[in-house]
């Protein structure tokens, strides 16, 4: 059969919502879209300039072009997600579901049981969640359980079985956990009033509990049954600790789902807060891998549509950071004070401390992916062609006009190879010309390599500003490296970026890795020019004194400073205290030379 051409199957396409399929030459689903307007969307692939890599070769692959019409752009949506996920195609973000999440049954039957379970039947019981921790399972259940004696074993609680004394009260009746329905001594309408008490908890609604439980402890009090007044008392306090510790907002927000997104070079990292009366019944971080710089946009609008999947929510109203659309039916708010603001602002910080803990585990367990994140951030970040794999930055050290030296330390893969830093001494610059310096320095540097055959860096940094860079850019133009390798100077006091030709700076965000990276190497140049400079300002003084004592080398040198710490110190030293380190004869040398 033949396969009519990518342009005559884009033109066929209609100019409504749906879903759209790319195939390759062997039929493989490679990427599935959604669309507002499917022609005007697949027409775009084909006819615009792609800046990312990864996209470009997706559009040579394309071969068969499929698509699914449907009667909303919601409906679009929720088919992408089920498609993405049942088929996982090799260039959409990655959307796993994971079906282990532990959820509270309320059994249906008589005098129902409440347990977790990670299987759903459907057989009419009611489940809740579900959870993303069974930590939070087993705290609601010790919660219930210490608010309210239930049954947990499996008999069949009939009304015949009960009339017939078919079972016998067990050890949890004698220790107070259960209150014997077994034998008919609870009966089903207060059993039930726990139930209803206990679903109230589950969704999140505590008032009805604790205004329950107020009104018996007043009348255990009026009749004066003070024990049985403390045991209602100790489990108000029970219920109240637990709920102003999951109470983060203003009780009256309810019934809402909160999102947020950050996200980096390879993944973006998605929140969902649940909330009902104020407090929070469930969080959850989803990663997902990007695979064609998608943007925060895009990863929200399928998060949401996931994540709301995944947890069965039946909420119409969500708080999100910027407007989205995730179907007709729900209310989108974007809050910009007030307590929703507040609620918001958590689910960021849950969003970015997850991140944050992922970082911490790549670098251990895959060190290759933190550096192959951070050089893609870094080639976005400053607008490179290529990744900064090998880093070189340099720095000026001419402390009072004197011993004028530069540094140049090397950074790969986004950490310092202190076996490629390089020091300097200034040959051809007399006095303090930081200018001049660089430029000498820079051609020396990059004239050896080139001698050399070495690599060259695909970056280099240099400590100053405009003036500093502009006097690198001499030393790459005599070696017509200019354009061959990126350059930027760095000024210290506002860590403004001055890129060639380009009057205006361009300014990181002072908590991005890109910035980091930039202040270490230059932290670390400075170190080292500094330390060098100090050595040799140290040699020279060495060399003004110790050394030019006759008869004393360098062996004897090192003894004394070793013992005194400081030339100033040997020079004020005693004959006895000299015979001590030296000897007697070499003493007597060094007391002759200082008087």
């Amino acid at each position: 059969m033949t396969i009519p051409s990518v342009a005559l199957q884009t033109s066929n396409l209609p100019n409504k919502p749906g879903v759209y399929q790319y195939y390759d030459k062997e039929a493989k689903l490679l990427y599935v879209g959604k669309a507002k307007n499917l022609k005007k969307r697949v027409s775009s692939y084909f006819t615009k300039k792609h800046e990312n890599g990864r996209t470009r070769l997706l559009v040579k692959k394309i071969v068969i072009i499929k698509h699914i019409v449907v009667a909303t752009e919601t409906d679009a949506l929720l088919l992408e997600n089920n498609l993405i996920k049942k088929y996982q195609p090799r260039y959409n973000i990655m959307l796993k579901d994971d079906k282990t999440y532990p959820w509270i049954c309320i059994k249906k039957e008589r005098f129902p049981r409440v347990f977790s379970t990670r299987r759903l039947i459907k057989d009419g019981s009611e489940y809740f969640g579900p959870y993303t921790s069974m930590k939070t399972v087993h705290t609601l259940l010790g919660l219930i359980n210490g608010l309210y004696p239930l049954r947990n074993c499996n008999y069949d609680l009939s009304v015949k079985n009960i009339k017939a004394e078919k079972y016998k009260v067990c050890l949890e009746y004698h220790l107070g956990n259960c209150l014997g329905a077994c034998e008919n001594k609870q009966s089903e309408e207060s059993y039930n009033e726990s139930i209803v008490a206990i679903r109230n908890i589950l969704k999140g609604n505590f008032k009805e509990s604790l205004s329950a439980f107020k009104l018996q402890m007043k009348g255990f009090a009026k009749n004066q049954h003070y024990e049985d007044a403390h045991i209602i008392k100790e489990k108000i306090d029970v219920l109240v600790n637990y709920q102003s510790k999951s109470t983060i907002v203003n009780p009256k927000i309810n019934n809402v789902d909160v999102f947020s997104v950050i996200s980096d070079e390879g993944y973006g990292y998605v929140n969902y807060l649940q909330i009902s009366f104020g407090s929070i019944i469930r969080s959850h971080t989803l990663e997902i891998k990007k695979k064609l710089e998608e943007t925060d946009e895009t990863i929200l609008q399928l998060a949401i549509i996931e994540l709301r999947q995944r947890f069965q929510s039946q909420y119409n109203e969500i708080y999100v950071p910027f407007k989205i659309n995730v179907g007709e039916n729900i209310k989108v708010h974007v809050p910009k004070a007030g307590d929703k603001k507040h609620i918001l602002d958590l689910s960021i910080r849950n969003a970015k401390y997850y991140r944050m803990e992922r970082f911490k585990q790549v670098r251990i367990t895959d060190p290759n992916r933190h550096e192959n994140r951070i050089m893609a951030q870094m080639k976005k970040d400053l607008r490179l062609s290529e990744e900064p794999r090998h880093i070189e930055c340099f720095d000026n050290s001419n402390i009072q006009g004197t011993n004028a030296v530069a540094a140049c330390v090397v950074f790969k893969n986004g950490k310092p190879s202190k076996k490629d830093y390089r020091k300097f001494t200034i040959k051809t610059v007399e006095g303090p010309d930081d200018f001049a310096s660089m430029e000498e320095v820079v051609y020396r540097r990059y004239k050896r390599l080139l001698d050399e055959k070495q690599p060259l860096p695909q970056l280099i940094i240099i400590d100053g500003g405009k003036g500093q860079l502009s006097s690198s850019l001499k030393s790459l133009d005599k070696l017509k490296l200019r354009g061959k390798i990126a350059i930027i100077g760095i000024a210290k006091r506002l860590e403004e970026l001055f890129y060639p030709e380009d009057p205006i700076p361009l300014y990181l965000d002072k908590k991005s890795e890109t910035l980091k990276v930039i202040q270490q190497l230059r932290n670390e140049a400075h170190r080292f020019g500094i330390e060098f400079h100090r050595n040799k300002r140290s040699k020279e003084a060495l060399n003004t004194t110790l050394e030019t004592i006759s008869g004393i080398g360098e062996k004897t040198i090192i003894d004394l400073l070793q013992y005194f710490k400081s030339t100033k110190r040997v020079t004020k030293a005693s004959f006895d205290e000299l015979t001590k380190v030296v000897g007697p004869s070499k003493a007597k040398k060094i007391k002759a030379h200082f008087n």
